[in-house]
């Protein structure tokens, strides 16, 4: 029997959890509550882990690749994935407060009490995030530039293993039952239709947007390259087709790397930028987690001002370099700024963990068919000059 994959689980536990909801009664509801719990205080704890297990080796792989294209391309996904975010911040502050006030005033919430569980477990995390991502900075950059530390190199990869090992076969199996949970206390407050109905609005904008950062992408690789970008963007729909069905930059780079040799990148430039975008470049995945938040602090009253909003996305476009190749990589990486940042708590960090999971295959698409429009305008400024000498 073949295996469901982890969106139709996650589909499956929210069904389920808001189905339950409606008749189980609270000795059961509890019980939810009680793994719920024991869960999120697991997940804290690993939070500044997966930090520095991701973003350290990450760091130290891109970084030892010294050389002008390394940084052209580097500064070129780290901009856009800023701007991807931004957009989708005013987008987001225009259109959403209208959407979730109307959805406040068509829904009715029981103002019923918060389920207790049977029991609780502190589990305390070893350091904070900040510490983590600072130390995952020091660490990386110290193995990305130096030659004589083979041994830590090899560590930083090893406890990268022993991350996606935990996050694969601990977190990702437990998700959906910590999902159904979450969305199982929702329909027993009354929450739930309130939730569904504003995003069912919120995934509307949140697809229109990332059809306009593609525009916007082929638009300015065209003007540079003097290409017509609707053909650019044509010749790039396999490899978006592709990220749809695998929702994985890295299984999606054969195709990437075809179309985009056949958008007259050189063979190059086409076999350093595309494997390099498909780590350092999240327009996509950057844009729907920030329309994600937004909206949830909208829906909670959580501050959502546009300086706090400036850190967490010129954050978010840092340690989602360490994102690819992990399952729900981003929004992993994501968990600890939605905490330190964004003050979000377990349950709000599992509701985006299940909008993030829902639209993935979107992100990802977006991701991958901006890459070609990166790898046209390194093509145009290095193409002829340079051979690549990464290594």
């Amino acid at each position: 029997m073949k295996k469901i994959g982890l969106l139709p689980r996650i589909i499956i536990a929210i069904v389920l959890g808001l189905l339950i909801g409606q008749f189980l009664p609270l000795g059961g509801v509890r019980i939810f509550a009680t793994f719920n719990s024991i869960f999120s205080q697991f997940l804290n704890f690993l939070i500044p882990l997966i930090i520095v297990g991701l973003v350290t080796p990450a760091i130290g792989d891109v970084g030892s690749k010294a050389g002008k294209m390394l940084l052209a391309t580097v500064a070129i996904a780290y901009i856009d994935t800023t701007l991807a975010g931004l957009l989708a911040y005013g987008t987001g502050s225009v259109f959403f407060p209208s959407m979730v006030a109307a959805a406040q005033n068509n829904a009715v919430i029981e103002q019923s009490s918060t389920v207790d569980p049977y029991f609780s477990v502190t589990i305390p995390a070893m350091f904070d995030v900040m510490t983590a991502l600072i130390f995952s900075f020091v660490l990386g950059l110290c193995i990305a530039y130096s030659d004589k530390m083979p041994t830590l190199r090899a560590a930083a990869q090893e406890f990268r293993e022993v991350i996606v090992k935990t996050i694969t076969k601990v977190i990702i199996p437990l998700l959906p039952l910590y999902i159904f949970g979450i969305f199982l206390m929702m329909a027993v407050t009354g929450e739930a239709y309130h939730i569904i109905l504003v995003f069912s609005q919120i995934i509307i904008v949140i697809f229109i947007l990332h059809i306009v950062i593609l525009l916007y992408e082929f638009f300015i690789a065209g003007a540079l390259t003097k290409k017509n970008p609707f053909r650019l963007l044509l010749n790039m729909l396999p490899a978006y087709a592709t990220a749809l069905g695998t929702s994985s930059s890295a299984a999606t780079i054969p195709v990437t790397l075809q179309q985009t040799m056949k958008n007259g990148v050189s063979e190059d430039v086409a076999g350093f930028t595309v494997p390099l975008c498909a780590t350092v470049h999240m327009s996509g995945s950057a844009m729907k987690i920030t329309a994600c938040a937004l909206t949830i602090c909208l829906l909670q009253g959580l501050p959502h001002d546009f300086a706090t909003f400036m850190n967490f996305i010129c954050m978010l476009g840092i340690v989602m370099v360490a994102s690819p190749g992990v399952p729900g990589g981003a929004i992993m990486a994501s968990l600890g700024l939605l905490a330190s940042i964004l003050a979000f708590s377990p349950e709000q960090q599992a509701l985006m963990i299940a909008l993030y999971i829902a639209m993935d295959s979107f992100g990802t698409a977006c991701n991958v068919t901006g890459d070609g429009a990166i790898s046209l305008i390194i093509n145009r400024f290095y193409g002829e000059k340079n051979k690549v000498t990464a290594s």
